[in-house]
Parts: C-alpha cells; structure tokens; sequence
C-alpha cells in the first residue's frame, strides 16, 4: 500500500476537520455544563472515568494497530479480531457490572455504583466500533470519520445539555457519554462496508498478538499512569480538587488532541508504507516534527500567557483554581509532537519491542515522582509532570537515533526556533494586563496581537515551517479549483 503526499494531506485535513468539529461542539457542551453543574459533579464522573477508560485500552489489545501495520492484512484478520475484541469488551463489562460496589466503597460513595453500571457500557460498544476505525485508518478513509464522530458529538450534546438544565446533575454527563460513544458507533458501521466474516484464525490472531502484546502492555502502562493521579486525587483529596485538575487539563488537551491525533491517525499509515525506506522515513519524521510543533507552540503558549480571562469568561470565577494546572499543562502538551513523531516511526517500522522497553521506562521513573509528590499536594503531582515530559522526550527518541540517524539532540535543535517564537510572542501578549482591561477587552486585543508577532517572527526569522505550510495551503487551493 503506497500513499502519495495528495492522500495524505487531504486525509489529514478530513481527519483534522473532524477532530475541529467534533471539539469544538464539546468545548461549547462542556461550557455549558460547567456553568450549569458544580466541580464536584464532575469530579465525581472524573473518579468513574479512570476504570473505563483503563479497560478501554483492552478493548483494542494492541491489534488495531497491528491490522493497520500489516502489510497484507485480509478479512480473515479483520474478523478474526472483530470476534476476539467482542467476547473480551463483553468480558471486561461483566468485572465492571461485579465490581462497581468494591470501586465505590474505595472512594467512600455508594452512589456511584450505579453510575459504574452505566457509564461502563461504552466498553461493550466501543468493542462494536474498534475494528471498523482500523478499517478506516488502514484504508486512509477518514471522510467516514467525520460523519461519525460530529453526529455522535451534536446529538449526545443535545442529550447532555438538556438533562442539566432538567436538574438531573451528574446523569447528564453520563449520559452525553454514553449517547456519543452509542451514535458515533452507529454511523461508523452505516458509513463503512465493512462487515465481519464468518470466518476466524487462530493462528492469524497469534500473529497479528505477536506485534500487538508489546503495544496493549504498552498502552496499558501509559492509560494506568496517565489516570493513577485522578485516582490518587479523588482518593486523598477532594472531588473539586480532582475536578479543577482535570479542567485544567480539558482546554489544553481540546487543542491538542484536535491536531494530535489527526497527525498521529494519518501519520502511522504514511510511515507504515514507507517503513522499508529508512531515510524517507526519517524525513517524513522529522517533517512531522518540525511543522507539528510550529503549529502547538502557539496554541498552547498563547492559552497560557490568556489562562485567566479565558478561564473566567468561558467558565466563570468559581473554575478560576484550575489555572495553574491548566499553565503546566500547555508546557507539557507543546512538546508532544516529539513523543507523537518518535513513536508512530518506531511502530511503523514494526519495533513494537522497543515501544514497549520505552513506556517501562518513562512509568518508572513518572511513578517514582508521583509517589514523592502525592502526598505533598495536588500542584506538586501537576508539575512532577514536567520533569517527567522532559525524562519522557529523551527516552522516545532514543531508539531513532539508532534506527533513523535522527538523535534527541538533533530534534530540540529542529523545533528550538519555533519554541522561542512562541515563547516571544506569549511574552508579548501578558504586557496587555498592565493596562487592566475587562476580560473581553484583554483578549479581543491578546488574540489578535498574538498572531500578528508570530506571523511576524516568522518571516523576520525565516522559519521554514511558515514557508511550508504557506505553500501547502497554495497547492490545497490550486487542486480545490481544479
């Protein structure tokens, strides 16, 4: 499966065009029942949501990746992981349904025992949906995704905000969930012809598990950590605590995921294909890294630099203790191009072996420092974030070096331009609350400004990226006239 740059531009505006809408249309739903419900309501749903979304990472064991990395993947290995999938979301739901009562005596509320019942069943459908994303990303047929994830997304957001405004509290978000989760699946499977086979392998099932162990351990390692601090907080603090954490977290993480994963989803593809060219590859890489970075720097420095009006025009006063954490946060995200890159070039080339060995490491030591910071505060868990981004980087990168020629050092050289930049302008656009505007002032002039000086860095600093993407955006328009 060869894939030209056309494919892969054009898939990653559909793929990016749907992460835009379908964030966009929760940032206004999650608004909307940020100021209906209290930080406590969240945060009760926030305490639930680390066990589902731990077992969500079972419900792809590591072999949708592998579907997608296999050069001659078939029916037979699409059924047969259909099937497999289906029986372990089954499975997975059934411990849940058990042991919902166990989960809410540990965090001292038995009213969350029917709130683990329901919220669980995205489990089950997500088991439906899994394959059929593999299909689409093997296949660079992200236009179905759009559909997909925007009707799942406008109708659960109907269903969400109403329930709020009906006083049915903490069940509006469950619901938005599960109706997302529910109507995304639905469309997915209406949009794409594939059906599962009446056919299964054992033996193609080892195989493709052969790859797709070291990724599920790895997975498994990365969700488990990435949620152990949710779990710490709701267990030794309280829910708003656990509730302004996870805002702070919410704004960024909407930006990032947004451009993120539309790189990510299109970027494995693209590097699969190429993966017996090495010096392609490395080129694709450090492309992906350079431009990735070019456009997160901004984002995230700019909402950082903006964190206070943003947060008490979007969210009201009562949000406003999510700040700091929502600051660390954009520092850690503006480096994730390099872990995003560094990764899917590893899996592309089938070293699922080395992925694995990476993620031991980096939840090692990030497990050490949240066992020297939790019972200190919840800041210090946030900023022990830092140095891990930081261990985290190095350790990514360190198998390119070997397989690509293309060292850490090499890479913080590549994206260190963009980062000033970025830096620079975030600097310029803080002086604006010297002049102690109203909130909408403040931003109507930090916005706009913001963008003037990087464009204008840009250009003085001649940064190649903004020359990239200036004539990519030429060539979409020249073929869009055609």
């Amino acid at each position: 499966m060869d894939i030209d740059k056309n494919t892969t531009v054009k898939n990653f505006i559909w793929r990016f065009a749907e992460r835009c809408g379908a964030q966009l249309v929760t940032f206004v739903v999650s608004i909307v029942l940020a100021r209906i419900l209290s930080p406590d309501d969240y945060g009760t749903v926030a305490l639930v949501t680390v066990f589902t979304t731990i077992l969500q990472v079972f419900v792809d064991s590591g072999l949708g990746t592998a579907l997608i990395q296999k050069k001659n993947a078939d029916d037979l290995d699409f059924s047969s992981v259909f099937y497999f999938n289906f029986v372990v979301c089954l499975v997975l739901y059934a411990g849940m349904f058990l042991a919902a009562p166990l989960i809410a005596s540990f965090y001292n509320d038995l009213t969350l025992t029917p709130i683990i019942r329901v919220i669980s069943l995205t489990i089950v459908i997500s088991g439906v949906k899994g394959i059929q994303q593999s299909f689409v990303s093997r296949n660079m047929l992200f236009k179905r995704f759009f559909f997909s994830t925007l009707g799942g997304t406008i109708f659960s957001a109907i269903i969400g905000i109403a329930m709020a405004y009906a006083g049915c509290g903490v069940w509006a978000i469950v619901a938005q969930q599960l109706s997302n989760t529910a109507i995304d699946t639905l469309i997915l499977w209406l949009t794409v012809k594939w059906r599962p086979k009446k056919m299964f392998s054992w033996e193609r099932l080892k195989t493709l598990f052969s790859f797709g162990w070291k990724l599920l351990i790895s997975s498994l390692l990365d969700t488990v950590y990435s949620n152990i601090r949710s779990l710490v907080i709701g267990k030794m603090y309280s829910p708003s605590d656990l509730a302004y954490y996870n805002q702070g977290d919410k704004l960024p993480s909407t930006v990032i995921t947004n451009i993120n994963t539309s790189i990510a989803s299109v970027l494995l593809p693209t590097l699969a294909s190429k993966q017996d060219d090495r010096k392609q590859l490395k080129n694709m890489t450090r492309r992906a890294i350079k431009t990735s970075t070019y456009i997160i720097a901004p984002l995230m420095m700019g909402l950082a630099f903006c964190a206070p009006p943003i947060v008490r025009l979007i969210l009201t006063e009562k949000w406003v203790p999510c700040v700091p954490y929502l600051r660390i946060f954009c520092i850690t995200y503006m480096f994730y191009p390099i872990h995003t890159a560094n990764l899917n070039a590893i899996n592309a080339m089938g070293r699922s072996d080395y992925f694995l060995k990476l993620e031991i490491a980096k939840k090692v030591i990030g497990m050490l420092l949240l066992l020297l910071t939790m019972r200190i505060s919840v800041m210090a868990m946030a900023y022990s974030l830092l140095v891990s981004m930081v261990t985290s980087m190095v350790i990514n990168s360190w198998p390119n070096k070997k397989l690509l020629k293309y060292s850490f050092i090499e890479q913080i050289i590549d994206i260190l331009p963009n980062i000033f930049i970025a830096i620079l302008m975030g600097g310029v656009v803080s002086t604006i609350y010297i002049f102690k505007l109203s909130d909408v002032m403040t931003l109507a002039i930090q916005i706009p400004l913001g963008a003037i000086v990087y464009i204008g860095l840009s250009i003085i600093f001649k940064i190649e990226e903004f020359q990239y993407l200036k004539n990519m955006a030429e060539e979409m328009l020249k073929i869009k006239k055609k």
